[in-house]
């Protein structure tokens, strides 16, 4: 049957995301020809895009009284029944249109994600539907999403390894795939935070529009910037060491003023470990982690209180090792004030992204 102009006008608003707009034609070719079933379905997509269920499973119900035997009609009526979250539902509808057109995947490839909501779902029914939906669309990207999903949650590690590979392959760009791919490689054992950082990086230059990968991008300059902080820890550390701040028992104290020498022989080691811990590190990131870690300092909260303690820490070790101190008590209790503060939160800001 063809399309109505109107109802062509109103698929392409969807398209563009203009749904108040769309669902103004839309409904206007509804009140001309309350029968148009093109219109109805593309009022459920209209819904369905603008994160309105309900509406959506209202005008679904209306273009299946209308085609209680159409393929289209009756995965639109699955799709608005699941983002519904009316799942027992949706799984006899997608059976009922597996019944009316057993050569189409769709509908079997939602069913192999669905599968766990279902009153009597089995997980390995799932991976079968999936499978099914692969055979019958081997070169649609979608088929293989579906049984990725449907692997993931049935605990199949390889198969869903595999159908990620094949996936990558048949669609570069896939968002499924470089999400999930670049996800395993950034939390794989060993990984440290910057390979991860760079890993998120590369993704994102693929799918420069992710949210989630800009996320994950953040979370990994993160831990970068909270490692940072266990240099000026163990600058504090080196500088107790250096004026000897609890000497053994039975042992003889190291005389105090420590030598202008020995002083600035102690920056050495010092910057040493900024050189190559900080500095040599951050060169070696790829462009878009160095732009990131600045922006994250930016816009994070918990990133500046990192930096914050990083640079206290440090005050506090110069302080230590550069001041001619005749005491141990000041220093003493600079020892302590640059590393408590800094222990104290090393652990409880591990999750703090922003």
């Amino acid at each position: 049957m063809e399309q109505h102009p109107m109802v062509a006008r109103g698929e392409v608003l969807v398209d563009l995301g203009r749904y108040d707009e769309a669902a103004a034609v839309l409904g206007s070719r509804l009140q001309e020809e309350p029968a148009d079933v093109w219109a109805l379905l593309e009022l459920t997509r209209c819904h369905l895009g603008a994160q309105q269920p309900e509406q959506a499973v209202d005008v679904s119900a209306r273009a299946l009284e209308l085609a209680p035997h159409d393929y289209a009609t009756l995965h639109m009526r699955a799709r608005s029944l699941r983002a519904a979250h009316r799942m027992e539902e949706t799984g006899a509808v997608l059976r009922e249109a597996i019944r009316v057109d057993p050569l189409r995947w769709t509908a079997y490839g939602t069913l192999a994600e669905i599968q766990p909501w279902l009153p009597d779902g089995d997980r390995q029914e799932g991976v079968r539907f999936g499978l099914e939906a692969v055979r019958l669309a081997p070169e649609e990207p979608r088929a293989y999403e579906s049984l990725y999903k449907a692997a993931l949650i049935a605990g199949d590690q390889e198969r869903a390894r595999q159908t990620l590979d094949t996936l990558r392959r048949l669609d570069p760009t896939n968002s499924l795939a470089v999400v999930m791919q670049a996800d395993s490689a950034a939390n794989a054992p060993g990984v440290k935070a910057a390979a991860a950082a760079d890993l998120y990086a590369d993704a994102l230059s693929t799918l420069p529009e992710s949210q989630w990968l800009r996320s994950a991008l953040d979370e990994a300059t993160y831990r970068l910037l909270r490692g940072t902080r266990w240099l000026a820890l163990l600058c504090v550390a080196a500088a107790g060491v250096m004026l000897d701040l609890y000497p053994q028992d039975g042992e003889v104290p190291r005389e105090l003023p420590v030598p202008l020498g020995n002083r600035l022989w102690a920056l050495v080691p010092m910057a040493a470990l900024w050189g190559f811990g900080a500095l040599l590190r951050y060169r070696r990131l790829r462009t878009g982690v160095q732009l990131n870690v600045r922006s994250l300092v930016r816009r994070g909260r918990w990133a500046r209180i990192v930096l914050a303690q990083g640079a206290w820490a440090m005050l506090c070790a110069l302080s230590i090792s550069q001041v001619p101190w005749t005491e141990r008590t000041v220093p003493q209790v600079l020892f302590w004030a640059g590393l408590l503060p800094t222990l104290a939160t090393v652990w409880f800001d591990r999750g703090k992204r922003r």
